[in-house]
């Protein structure tokens, strides 16, 4: 138990359930965290939003189901890379994600949660599990169908999805041991 309390998933859970109750408080998060268009961010150079769109959900289900698929991929994640480059590949997946997802937003389309980075745990794990000669279908069974969710149902940012998704694989491919 004292590992988990020390864990790099853990610290991230902790963080982005915090600023939730934060926002609950005394609001005003989402306002100042949610990720608008490129238009936007370029236009008055608030690209913290790349990063802080992890610390905004759209309500509790949301917030729920992001922490629960984050408690159960950052762990394996982070035990299979190490905690330095578990946060390499979170906040590469975060930021790449981000990236598709306010390149490719119409103009008033903003974005909330982590799930992007959620994804490159997806593509991380699969990197891993792949390498090591693990079964993959899982996996990729579960990408499909919740990548497939963005198509389905509205105000899912398929665009993070990806975007993560890519991130996270081309990270975890590059700083996987050799071993």
């Amino acid at each position: 138990m004292a590992s988990l309390k020390r864990s790099a998933t853990t610290l991230i859970v902790t963080i982005i359930a915090a600023a939730y109750l934060y926002n609950l408080v005394f609001g005003g998060l989402e306002n100042r965290f949610a990720l608008p268009n490129i238009d936007y961010l370029t236009s008055t150079g608030e690209w913290y939003r790349l990063v802080t769109v992890a610390l905004v959900h759209g309500g509790i289900f949301h917030l729920a189901f992001n922490l629960y698929a984050l408690f159960a991929l950052g762990n394996p994640v982070e035990s299979a890379f190490g905690k330095s480059r578990f946060f390499v590949i979170f906040f590469v997946s975060l930021i790449s994600g981000s990236l598709l997802s306010t390149y490719l937003a119409t103009p008033y389309q903003y974005s909330v949660g982590v799930s992007g980075a959620v994804f490159g745990l997806f593509g991380a794990f699969a990197v891993v599990s792949k390498r090591y000669g693990l079964e993959i279908k899982s996996i990729a069974a579960i990408v499909i169908i919740n990548f497939a969710m963005g198509f389905v149902i509205g105000g899912v940012d398929w665009r993070a999805h990806l975007g993560g998704l890519i991130g996270g694989s081309i990270a975890a491919a590059a700083m996987l041991p050799k071993r």
